[in-house]
C-alpha cells in the first residue's frame, strides 16, 4: 500500500492507496508546532480506525509547500511507520514540463495537479484549486505547464474583512437566494459567494482566450466542490486531483523508490533529519 500525503498551508491531507484505489483518506491541522509523535499518533489512529495494519504500507509519498513542518512529519513517517518519505520537488520530478520563467517559483503540488488532470481529462485544460488561496493553472495543449494566476482564497478574505471592520461579524460561507441581502449576514453571504464566481468566471474566461483548443476547466481544494455549483465554466470536480497524483508520481518512479532505501518494511528507521 502507498500512502499518499499532501501537506497545504491549512490541512495535511493523507490518502492510503492499495494499487490504484483509494482505501481512506483523512485530514489534520498543519502546524509547525506540532511534534512527530503528535503527527505519528494521529496516523496510527486512522488506521486503526480503517482496520488497516500500518506495515502493509510499503512506500510514502509527499507534496508540501509548507516547509517549517517537514521536520516533524518526515520523522513521523520514520519512527511510525519505519518508511523514509520520498519528496516531490527534492528526490523526485513531479513529471511535467514546466515553462514557468522560473521553474523552482511553482508550488510543487500545482505540478503534482497537473499530472493528475492531465491523465484524467487531457489537455488543455485549467485547474482551479479552491483553498486558503485560489490558484488558477493553465496546461497547454502538449500537457506543459505554461503558469496561471493566484488569488486570496474565500476564507481568507473573509476572515481579513472581519478582522478590518469593526461592525462586520464573522459569518459561514454559504450561498443565499437571493443577491440582495436583507440583513448583515446575508449581505456578506451574498457578497462572498458572488463575488467569488465573478472572480472566477473572469479568470477562468481570460485564461481560454490564451488557450488554444477545447479547454476543459477542472475544480479542486477543499470549496471546489461548493463554488463549482455557481459557477457554470467549470466542467469537473475532483476532490482528490492531487493525492492521485502523488500516486500517478509514485507508479512511475517504483524504481527510484526502491534505489533510494525508501521501501523499508520490516526494519527501524532512526528518526533523524539529514538535511
Amino acid at each position: 500500500m502507498l500512502l499518499a500525503i499532501d501537506v497545504g498551508n491549512t490541512n495535511m491531507v493523507f490518502g492510503i492507496y492499495d494499487n490504484e484505489t483509494l482505501i481512506g483518506s483523512f485530514r489534520i491541522s498543519t502546524s509547525d508546532t506540532s511534534t512527530s509523535d503528535e503527527i505519528g499518533m494521529q496516523i496510527l489512529q486512522y488506521y486503526s480506525f480503517k482496520g488497516i495494519d500500518p506495515k502493509k504500507t510499503s512506500a510514502v509519498i509527499i507534496a508540501s509547500v509548507v516547509p517549517p513542518v517537514m521536520y516533524s512529519l518526515k520523522n513521523a513517517i520514520r519512527k511510525y511507520l519505519s518508511l523514509r518519505p520520498l519528496i516531490v520537488g527534492r528526490d523526485v520530478d513531479a513529471g511535467m514540463v514546466n515553462l514557468y520563467n522560473n521553474p523552482r517559483e511553482v508550488g510543487i503540488d500545482r505540478l503534482v495537479n497537473g499530472v493528475s488532470a492531465v491523465k484524467r481529462y487531457g489537455s488543455p485544460l485549467i485547474i482551479v484549486d479552491i483553498g486558503t488561496a485560489i490558484t488558477f493553472d493553465a496546461i497547454d495543449e502538449n500537457g506543459s505547464y505554461l503558469g496561471g494566476a493566484i488569488f486570496p482564497g474565500i476564507k481568507v478574505a473573509m476572515e481579513a474583512l472581519f478582522m478590518k471592520a469593526s461592525k462586520l461579524p464573522r459569518v459561514d460561507i454559504a450561498a443565499t437566494e437571493n443577491a440582495i441581502g436583507r440583513n448583515t449576514v446575508q449581505s456578506m453571504q451574498s457578497g462572498a459567494v458572488r463575488g467569488y464566481v465573478g472572480a472566477l468566471t473572469g479568470i477562468i474566461e481570460d485564461m481560454k482566450q490564451e488557450l488554444n483548443g477545447n479547454v476543459k476547466v477542472v475544480a479542486t481544494g477543499g470549496m471546489g466542490r461548493m463554488m463549482a455549483e455557481h459557477c457554470s465554466l467549470i466542467d469537473f470536480v475532483d476532490s482528490n486531483l492531487t493525492l492521485d497524483g502523488l500516486r500517478m508520481i509514485y507508479q512511475n518512479n517504483k524504481a527510484l523508490f526502491k534505489e533510494k532505501g525508501v521501501c523499508a518494511q520490516g526494519s527501524v528507521i532512526e528518526a533523524t533529519e539529514e538535511s
